[in-house]
């Protein structure tokens, strides 16, 4: 008979909720004992994260701003408002229902740490009052179960807060073994982790409190990166109107979108060195970039994984574009298949019911000029002679057309060529015909010569066949939550708000929820280990925290926290 055991999880900075909705996915197995995860509840400053966490965990959230004054002047540059207090241990205590949690898992800010940050701002007062959050939270924690400590406790933030934030890592190692926990500090890919498309490195520090937790605590597996295609594939394509609005095409300024139709897939800017005009020519037409930012519109391969989703991904701060080589199945983004013609090196479309030239791409440019014509649809030259006349001499079975150079012969009333101006274009001054029930390009003047050519800087939706045949575009909203594991490509995905800007923020601060799976699974194998009596077992992977020798005071002393 299988035993369930509760593990109870705890989010400290959770925001909209990916670290939590992935360990409540989290399977474990010990025997006859099964593991069975419960998010008890999340904390942020964010109200409008805390919204979204509350909508994807199904937990209850918590609105706090975790700052004391002084870091709240500092940061902020003015006093707080008058209704504002510090946050205490008994906020921590009340977020989680009252209950103590078994892990807890704390995602801090990271932007004065992050590498996209210059090290003379992360070093400004402001930024340092906010790197001492990943001090004062985890002291908020530790003193809000000190009489229950949490079996595990995760922190998770940029690697780089291992040398720009090695004085703080330092203060919350000792304030850890104080507690009574063993600690290691690693560094993961969580695309590994997790299995996702994206390449994320991120530090990891692992907490076991040694009384309560005997077991040595292993890594996760770790997992071969996929392609970006492979997530994308199966979602719809950009602006399907039933994906909502997290999938529409970011509007971009028609010189962005030039210059992306020109950067080679799995490269970025540098790609525009390479062009054989001459660099006046460049500047002419806008095609130079302002920037050089590393990877500065780039644009990935299909095939090739993508880098970390940041808070901010658009094309002009990254590689956060896709070569995308469904250009020609897009029901929203037709490029005029009737009458199409399809190279010789290239595949067909789907064979219908239907295959005229003028309901698809059904015709071929065939290069095989020399010699008799004895194809369909062939031309027959002006001065050359005709082939054999036979019963059937229609233009669909041999070279039964000719090349007439007398194309300005006059035409009388009546003559079948003087139709209803098949694929007719009206002057923008001009007057249109009357729209009739059938109105496409190819069947009347229903085309006009628009003169509103984008300016450079105007934002729009584009479509430009790039010349390696595929569409660059930048990821929509939500090919960004699904690289980051945040939702199933064929899931829907509605976030608190309206703005691309915020949602974006919020799911590059994510915890990818994968990771945060593969990551709850081996902790929660670690805690079976444990309440079953057993001390030790074989595990695949190296192990993660072992025990230690750590010097315990008996006495708790006071941490600044400024």
């Amino acid at each position: 008979m299988v035993h369930s055991k509760l593990i109870k999880h705890f989010h400290l900075f959770c925001g909209l909720g990916g670290g939590a909705k992935g360990f409540n996915r989290g399977q474990a197995r010990v025997g006859n004992m099964e593991a069975r995860f419960r998010c008890i509840g999340g904390v942020d400053v964010d109200a409008a994260a805390i919204a979204d966490f509350q909508r994807l965990t199904g937990a209850p959230g918590t609105v706090l701003d975790m700052f004391d004054r002084d870091q709240y002047r500092t940061f902020h540059g003015k006093e707080p408002p008058a209704d504002w207090r510090e946050a205490t241990p008994a906020d921590i205590q009340a977020a989680a229902g009252g209950e103590s949690p078994n892990i807890v898992f704390l995602s801090a800010p990271c932007k004065g740490f992050s590498g996209l940050l210059s090290q003379s701002r992360s070093a400004t007062p402001k930024y340092q009052a906010l790197n001492r959050l990943t001090l004062r939270g985890m002291w908020l924690t530790l003193e809000a179960f000190a009489d229950d400590p949490p079996e595990l406790i995760v922190f998770e933030n940029v690697p780089r807060i291992a040398n720009r934030g090695r004085p703080l890592l330092d203060h919350i190692v000792a304030m850890l073994e104080h507690y009574g926990y063993h600690v290691a500090e690693t560094t993961h890919d969580c695309g590994e982790l997790g299995g996702l498309a994206q390449s994320r490195k991120r530090f990891l520090l692992v907490a076991r409190h040694a009384e309560k937790v005997p077991p040595f605590l292993y890594e996760p597996v770790r997992r071969p990166l996929r392609a970006v295609g492979d997530v994308l594939g199966e979602m719809p394509l950009p602006g399907d109107e039933f994906a909502g609005a997290m999938h529409r095409v970011p509007r971009l300024q028609w010189k962005t979108w030039v210059r992306l139709a020109f950067v080679e897939a799995g490269s970025d800017w540098r790609s525009l060195n390479k062009l054989a005009v001459e660099d006046g020519y460049l500047r002419d037409y806008l095609l130079m970039p302002e920037n050089h930012n590393n990877g500065y519109l780039g644009v990935h391969d299909w095939l090739e994984t993508a880098g970390t989703v940041a808070g901010a991904s658009r094309p002009g701060n990254g590689k956060f574009s896709v070569a995308d080589p469904r250009f020609d199945q897009s029901a929203n983004w037709k490029d005029g298949q009737a009458y199409g013609v399809r190279r010789w090196d290239g595949p067909t479309g789907a064979i219908t019911g239907q295959q005229s030239p003028g309901q698809g791409a059904f015709s071929v440019a065939d290069p095989r000029r020399a010699g008799p014509a004895f194809a369909k649809y062939s031309v027959t030259a002006w001065g050359e002679h005709s082939g054999t006349v036979i019963s059937g001499s229609t233009t669909g079975q041999g070279a039964y057309a000719v090349a007439d150079p007398r194309p300005g012969l006059k035409r009388d009333k009546g003559d079948p060529w003087l139709h209803a101006g098949h694929y007719g274009v009206v002057p923008w001054s001009a007057t249109c015909g009357a729209v009739s029930a059938s109105a496409r390009q190819d069947n009347g003047s229903w085309s006009v010569a628009d003169p509103r050519l984008p300016e450079p800087n105007d934002k729009l939706v584009a479509v430009i066949r790039a010349l390696d045949g595929t569409w660059h575009r930048p990821f929509t909203t939500l090919e960004l939550a699904a690289l980051q594991g945040l939702v199933d490509p064929y899931e829907h995905l509605e976030l608190e708000g309206l703005s691309d800007s915020a949602w974006r923020e919020r799911i590059g601060n994510a915890v990818p929820a994968p990771a945060a799976e593969a990551i709850a699974s081996v902790m929660g194998t670690t805690l079976l280990l444990a309440w079953s009596g057993e001390t030790f077992a074989l595990g695949a992977t190296p192990i993660w925290v072992r025990q230690v020798a750590a010097g315990l005071s008996l006495h708790r002393p006071s941490y600044p926290l400024h």
